[in-house]
């Protein structure tokens, strides 16, 4: 899957005279034509440069007319097909993000017949053709994301009946139907109804006109008895995965229907249209037979558009701009009708409403009530219905004891994952089959992770002194001994003390490196082993996990997350508690897990599980939700700030009150 196009064609003019103040309104729009080698300007242009007018919009013969008397170039720009969660007519802080990308086209408009676009080009190329399997799994990827141009639809609202037959509406003055109207509209639902006798009828309003934003062409009093009107916010890939036939203008739903491989029926001529590929109307005899779904698709959402990443603020492939609206969307249909948040401590509450406040907010109370929705997880008893929040595995450069404000955050609506009593979201993900590509993101991932050295908490360390004698290195890290994960998970061993003994009376000749837990050697938590004479031969005080790990040659622990840092490097682990990862049959068990967990992942699938599907991460530089690899980078990063004067302050007397149990009551 490849990076963009627009920038790479052949050589053009790089100032761009506008004569539509939409440009200039779009800081995004025009932060994408400035990184794709475009400087939107004002004035009258040369022969040598170009004019941009934004489609067919009503403003566009301005530029057109521009283009036409200086002689300078047209190039027209659009929204790419995958574009934002929200409408850009949309006011809200998440409808003003702006798009992902951009098609930015020197040869035609997509939805214009009159003349090849780049898109048709594209889509009739030897390019395309040789992107075939790499189209394919990025189509598969899209439909399971459940992701489109817009990305606001509810997962849980209704669908309509099976085999129903879909016709799309359109908003009145929608460029793509140049020119057309509600005429074309009415004979369309004519030629659903004629076509397809004693079918359900559904009519599909475009999300501007349900938003109140713009007017359709259909409206509810042109239904008959039986037929339905559907404007809620619904996923298209389940709209037209129902439909048994869909009847469309130019909409980029008969696109999405092409794409689900179902009857299509089409009255325009958008550039999906006139391949054979559709039931055409009215048929573009230049394209007949020269592109199949695939290439169709690799020119769409491949080649054609100019993709950006707005967390990094450079140009990105189609996978990382897909990558970035599925975090988008994801928090935002989590988060959008708002939350109350029970449990939070002070500091924790501005990282808590920014990783969930991509709706309507977050709201914090001190009293349990039916209406709380999140709670932190040891807090969550007194709020059963609550979703519950924990830290991430990838979590921050410094602690959270020393009030390190975390990069992700997990909300578990059936458990937590460091209890073993009861199921959680992450062994629900962890036993289901890996989604399209997830096995080979989740591989890239372990990739990253290893080359980096990345962890739960990055510390820098040295690496104490580790004698090279032919001895086995086993390394034993140390866990803070009120944490609800031995609490919860632990087997008979449940102190630090305790599990260096049972470390040493199963391996007398192994070399043994213990490694405190950090909030303990801070003095944060309790958790402090008085003497380690004739149980551990070095203690790494300090160190780097990564590093540490890498030096080992395996790990044993109670239900330390170092564990599976360790299984992501490709270390044994054996476990004597039941931390997430044991119980699958990638580590070896000596302490009881569940029965439940019956199912044999490989370690691509718990990554994936623990490091992809099951945490939310936000950027700490765009505050944009973001996908697992930007939050790695920005971990990778040692320059990543840490925590603010005042929290390490407010850290220090945390730890000057370690012994006094109501400070970590949560």
């Amino acid at each position: 899957m490849t990076a963009a196009g627009g920038a790479a064609d052949a050589p053009l003019p790089r100032r761009l005279f506008v004569a539509n103040g939409g440009f200039w309104t779009s800081p995004r729009v025009r932060r994408i034509l400035a990184l794709a080698g475009w400087r939107v300007t004002l004035g009258l242009p040369g022969r040598g440069d170009a004019v941009g007018v934004w489609g067919n919009s009503p403003t566009a013969w301005r530029g057109r007319a521009l283009a036409a008397r200086r002689g300078a170039a047209l190039v027209t720009v659009e929204d790419a097909f995958l574009r934002s969660i929200l409408p850009g007519r949309d006011r809200s802080p998440v409808g003003r993000r702006g798009p992902v990308g951009l098609l930015i086209d020197p040869q035609g408009l997509h939805f214009d017949p009159a003349r090849p676009s780049r898109l048709e080009t594209l889509a009739a190329s030897a390019e395309a053709a040789a992107m075939t399997g790499a189209a394919r799994a990025a189509l598969d990827w899209l439909r399971t994301a459940d992701l489109s141009k817009y990305n606001a639809h509810r997962p849980d609202a209704p669908a309509p009946p099976p085999g129903s037959v879909l016709v799309v509406d359109q908003t009145r003055g929608d460029a793509s139907l140049m020119g057309a109207g509600r005429a074309i509209f009415l004979r369309m639902l004519a030629a659903a109804r004629d076509e397809n006798p004693g079918a359900t009828i559904v009519v599909r309003s475009h999300p501007e006109t349900a938003a109140g934003l713009r007017p359709g062409h259909l409206t509810p009093a042109d239904l008959r008895r039986g037929e339905i009107w559907c404007d809620a916010p619904l996923s298209p890939w389940r709209l037209v995965g129902h439909a048994a036939a869909v009847y469309a203008v130019s909409s980029q739903l008969g696109y999405e229907a092409l794409l689900a491989g179902r009857r299509t029926r089409m009255f325009g001529q958008p550039f999906y249209a006139g391949w054979g590929l559709t039931d055409d109307e009215t048929p573009v005899p230049r394209r007949v037979g020269r592109a199949t779904v695939e290439t169709l698709f690799a020119a769409s959402h491949l080649l054609g558009p100019v993709w950006y990443d707005p967390c990094r603020d450079r140009l990105a492939s189609f996978d990382g701009a897909l990558r970035q609206i599925e975090a988008e969307a994801r928090a935002f249909r989590e988060d959008r009708d708002g939350h109350l948040a029970y449990g939070m401590r002070l500091w924790k509450r501005p990282a808590i409403a920014r990783a969930f406040g991509s709706g309507r907010g977050v709201r914090f109370t001190g009293t349990p009530s039916p209406a709380v929705t999140l709670a932190w997880a040891n807090r969550a008893d007194a709020v059963p219905q609550a979703a519950r929040v924990e830290d991430g595995f990838l979590r921050s450069r410094g602690l959270g004891a020393a009030l390190v404000p975390p990069l992700s955050l997990v909300a578990d609506p059936l458990g937590i994952y460091y209890d073993p009593t009861r199921p959680s979201l992450l062994e629900a993900l962890i036993a289901a089959p890996l989604p399209p590509c997830g096995r080979d993101r989740a591989l890239s991932l372990i990739a990253r992770l290893r080359e980096q050295g990345v962890t739960k908490y990055n510390l820098a360390g040295a690496l104490p002194h580790i004698p090279s004698d032919g001895r086995r290195v086993i390394l034993v890290p140390g866990q803070v001994e009120d944490d609800a994960s031995i609490r919860l998970g632990a087997g008979a061993e449940r102190t630090n003390l305790a599990l260096l003994k049972r470390v040493r009376e199963e391996n007398p000749e192994a070399l043994i490196v213990w490694k405190p837990h950090p909030d303990v050697e801070a003095g944060l938590r309790p958790g402090a082993v008085g003497t380690i004479a004739g149980l551990a031969d070095v203690t790494a005080d300090g160190a780097s996990a990564a590093a540490l790990i890498d030096r080992a040659d395996e790990v044993w622990t109670i239900t330390s997350t170092l564990g599976f840092e360790a299984l992501v490097r490709g270390k044994p682990v054996t476990t004597l508690g039941a931390p997430f990862y044991a119980g699958w049959g990638l580590t070896r068990d000596l302490g009881p897990v569940p029965a439940r967990r019956v199912a044999r992942p490989d370690l691509a699938a718990l990554v994936h599980a623990a490091l992809i599907a099951y945490p939310r991460y936000v950027d700490p530089v765009s505050r944009l939700p973001c996908p697992v690899e930007l939050a790695l980078d920005r971990l990778a990063d040692p320059a990543l700030r840490s925590a603010s004067p005042p929290l390490r302050w407010l850290a220090k007397a945390q730890g000057a009150l370690a012994g006094h149990s109501w400070i970590w009551r949560r």
